[in-house]
């Protein structure tokens, strides 16, 4: 296993709660959209084994063609150990990535594509949407839903609805609306699904998509495949 050890080159505040680590992307270090990583903190690895409370696994909220890899992620006031750490780093401080690995990166099938998140969940599918943006083949449009109930709505200038492109950026405060505009949105019985979120999060939605015919291979979630079964039990 290769460990990447890199600098913070930048910090952006996306909202009070929400703040962005963008790092120098290592030499050979690659990836798609949609992919996640190992971020850890310098410590992780001094002892005998790893110190899995200085490690998190992180989705990657940039694509490659911006030359930095960006780690999104909420920092409550009460917090662990680890993002207490992570709050009080500053640009040039080390940290570590590896073990690399895209669980839904965008199927260009033909197909309209939904985007179903919560919260910093957004994060997942911002990589997706500016690989859309730059190369639309074989995808019929794109409807992203997204629900935060702080209001502080990530990423105000991508996700925002562009007719010329084919995409849609929904955001709602509240799981009522939320699910309401699920309900619409499966009409479409041939569309791709992603879902991201908590595990109780992507279970309540897949409950509504197969309540309402939608297939389990038409379900994208941001899980190994060995994890897939818990949610989908016939896949």
């Amino acid at each position: 296993m290769q460990i990447y050890w890199t600098k913070i080159n930048k910090i952006i505040e996306e909202t009070p709660e929400v703040k962005t680590y963008l790092l120098d992307c290592p030499e050979n270090f690659t990836w798609e959209e949609g992919s996640h990583v190992h971020f850890a903190l310098k410590g992780f690895n001094d002892g005998d084994k790893p110190n899995r409370n200085l490690i998190r696994h992180m989705s990657i909220s940039t694509i490659p063609q911006e030359n930095v890899i960006g780690i999104t992620t909420r920092i409550k006031e009460q917090c662990s150990e680890f993002k207490s750490i992570l709050l009080n780093l500053e640009v040039g401080d080390e940290v570590a990535i590896f073990k690399i690995h895209s669980n839904v990166p965008l199927k260009r099938a033909d197909k309209n594509v939904y985007l179903l998140s919560s919260g910093v969940g957004l994060a997942t599918f911002r990589p997706l949407v500016l690989d859309y943006f730059e190369r639309a083949d074989n995808v019929n449009q794109i409807h992203s839903l997204n629900i935060d109930s702080s209001k502080d709505f990530l990423f105000p200038t991508i996700f925002e609805s562009a007719v010329d492109k084919n995409f849609t950026a929904q955001f709602v405060d509240n799981r009522k609306d939320y699910y309401k505009e699920v309900k619409k949105l499966v009409a479409d019985k041939d569309g791709l699904f992603y879902i991201v979120g908590s595990n109780e999060f992507l279970l309540q939605n897949i409950a509504v998509l197969r309540e309402q015919g939608i297939k389990p291979e038409h379900i994208m979630l941001d899980k190994h495949e060995q994890q897939l079964p818990d949610f989908l039990p016939s896949i």
